[in-house]
């Protein structure tokens, strides 16, 4: 099940649960407890998809290391010679 579906039945539940005649004291713990289930699954959703825009626009998270260049190549050596 995915999490953009557990929030949907989550949803559902929060939604029916006074009509479906469970006792008040139920009702608390089951609106809490799905409730509190939906701020960390929408926190789960907000991150992932925070990460999946910076690693397609800028690609901050990647693991590429800076190698700074002094010039052309030496030309003698062989091993950059075409």
């Amino acid at each position: 099940m995915t999490r953009e579906s557990i929030v949907v039945l989550l949803a559902i539940v929060v939604f029916f649960t006074p009509f479906l005649g469970v006792p008040d004291s139920w009702q608390q713990y089951i609106i809490s407890g799905a409730g509190f289930l939906l701020i960390l699954i929408g926190y789960s959703l907000r991150r992932s998809a925070f990460h999946r825009r910076i690693e397609r626009s800028e690609n901050e998270r990647g693991n590429d290391s800076f190698t700074e260049s002094n010039g052309r190549p030496d030309i003698e050596n062989q091993e950059f010679a075409s």
